[in-house]
């Protein structure tokens, strides 16, 4: 079996890294959501997957930090399970599993409900874990 190009070991430097190049905007909105995601939950792993997409991670996926030209969205792998009571999921609403949040230039996030959120994400994989 070929070893992956990265490891666990290898995304934290890679997501730092990213965040560097990417310099303007969504570097500094990646690199704000990161460490609410870390306040939420000391313990996530990070991943690199999909050349070049941090993922977060704990008991399973949580969610992903996709860059685009004028969006960084955060995808939850199973965001349709979650309650949101704060609205923060503006993306991917039609679908059966997925939900996301897009954050423009300027967007301000609401950070407590963000880290509920998180949390929430990776109480919800604890629970079918068992």
């Amino acid at each position: 079996m070929a070893k992956s190009a990265t490891t666990n070991e290898d995304a934290p430097g890679l997501i730092d890294a990213r965040i560097k190049e990417l310099g303007d905007w969504r570097g500094a909105m990646l690199a704000h959501v990161r460490a609410l995601i870390q306040q939420a939950l000391p313990d996530v792993v990070e991943d690199w997957k999909w050349r070049g997409v941090p993922v977060w991670s704990r008991g399973g996926m949580i969610c992903t930090g996709e860059t685009y030209k004028s969006v960084v969205k955060l995808t939850f792998a199973k965001g349709a399970s979650l309650d949101d009571p704060s609205g923060l999921f503006n993306s991917s609403l039609e679908g059966n599993t997925r939900r996301a949040i897009d954050l423009h230039e300027g967007d301000k996030l609401d950070e407590a409900a963000f880290r509920a959120l998180v949390a929430a994400a990776a109480a919800l994989n604890g629970s079918r874990a068992r």
